[in-house]
């Protein structure tokens, strides 16, 4: 077997055990029982993780913030801050989680999430998707109008004129940044002259602030290898550093110079100005994100652990090397790379039918499961499978310690 396949291995198996036995006798408490045994934000019954209703969603507290710790203390080791897409987690628990350790703010990239994460107490975001239909535009000055953090991005001189319209008639100010394009012509507008054009304009509209400029590469953060990460990355953002020049040169204001993100996290300082970066996936990881590599281990990203897991029950293991969960494609979405099974070795997971997922035994398998065992699946891609749940369940050392809501799932408009 290749040699990165087995490292990648060995990095799942050491995020530990993957399974327990259980005795029938032993239930599965569902989700309304477990929200009847949480009160005033603590649980009134020890319950283990083991005796949850499944498919259930859960996050290791311990791993969850060494995560948010490594973030922080290699931000600020490199001079420049964070500021984590909410659109991972859409839970204001852990946005709050962020802004404690030392965040400047949080991401959204919907105006609903925004108005989920302010609704809880979350006041310094900044949405980096524009809004361009009048609905969106009202809802975003509705917003403005009672959350001073709130900050949105724009990336044509129409859209800039319907924002400056839309403040003026609310007799606000609307802080604004401009959306540089970093290659990918995904969004934002052409770095360089065209960017700093629209800058210039949003400066000089009645009811717009600027407040700089923000360069997302999503394209680079899944490279894998970190020399081709490092050198794409850099070589992309090199028009925004470009467009943070000219804004400078013209006096408009780079307060926020945002993008970069997990993948990138310890690449995007190189960037010159770059003030904050909006890192995501970094709170849980995910199969996707092992798969790229990092500047120690150029096998398996290792710098964070994946804090993020679905619960799943065998439903059937009557046939010889395989069984099924209740874990499907509704519970794990069908990214690729599949689950992986955690803390196990020489088997597979697929989640490509509905309601079921199919667990394959290879040569060599760590064990075989038998009916009602239950294990858990480190997630393909955590943002979407985030959004198909309600809560979270916060586990530390195999125990719930609290029920976490998803406030933003399903706030895709």
């Amino acid at each position: 077997m290749p040699k990165q396949s087995m490292s990648r291995r060995r990095f799942l198996q050491s995020t530990g055990a993957a399974a327990i036995w259980l005795p029938t006798s032993v239930r599965g408490y569902s989700s309304s029982e477990m929200q009847a045994l949480f009160v005033d934000g603590v649980m009134q019954q020890d319950v283990s993780k083991w005796e949850l209703d499944t498919p259930a969603l859960c996050v290791d507290i311990d791993l969850l913030e060494s995560n948010i710790a490594t973030m922080q203390s290699t931000t600020a080791a490199n001079g420049i801050a964070s500021r984590p897409h909410a659109k991972t987690h859409k839970t204001p628990i852990i946005a709050q989680m962020q802004l404690d350790s030392g965040s400047v703010g949080i991401c959204t990239a919907k105006v609903s999430e925004a108005e989920a994460m302010f609704q809880h107490g979350i006041e310094q975001i900044l949405m980096t998707t524009t809004n361009v239909t009048a609905t969106k535009i009202r809802r975003a000055m509705n917003l403005r109008e009672s959350c001073s953090g709130f900050i949105q991005a724009t990336d044509s001189p129409e859209n800039a004129r319907l924002l400056s319209a839309a403040a003026v008639a609310k007799g606000l100010v609307a802080d604004v940044v401009i959306d540089v394009d970093p290659g990918g012509h995904r969004t934002g507008i052409t770095p360089g002259q065209p960017a700093l054009r629209l800058a210039q304009l949003v400066d000089s509209l009645p009811g717009l602030r600027l407040r700089g400029l923000l360069c997302y590469d999503g394209g680079s953060q899944h490279v894998k290898g970190f020399a081709a990460r490092k050198q794409q990355t850099l070589e992309r953002l090199m028009g925004a550093t470009e467009t943070y020049d000219l804004f400078q040169g013209s006096g408009l204001s780079t307060e926020i110079f945002s993008g970069g993100g997990t993948g990138t996290y310890n690449i995007d300082h190189d960037t010159r100005g770059l003030t904050d970066i909006q890192v995501g996936s970094y709170v849980f990881m995910d199969a996707q994100y092992i798969d790229i590599g990092g500047e120690s281990n150029a096998e398996a990203y290792t710098d964070f652990q994946p804090s993020l897991t679905i619960m799943t029950t065998v439903l059937n293991a009557q046939y010889q090397g395989r069984a099924t969960t209740d874990a499907g494609a509704k519970a794990c979405t069908i990214n690729r790379p599949w689950p992986v099974v955690k803390g196990e070795s020489g088997m597979s997971y697929t989640s490509g039918s509905d309601e079921f997922g199919s667990l394959v035994y290879e040569a060599g398998a760590s064990r075989t499961y038998k009916v009602g065992d239950k294990l858990e699946l480190i997630v393909s891609h955590c943002d979407p499978v985030v959004n198909l749940y309600n809560q979270m369940y916060a586990i530390r050392n195999d125990r719930v310690e609290a029920i976490w809501q998803i406030a933003a799932r399903g706030m895709s408009a």
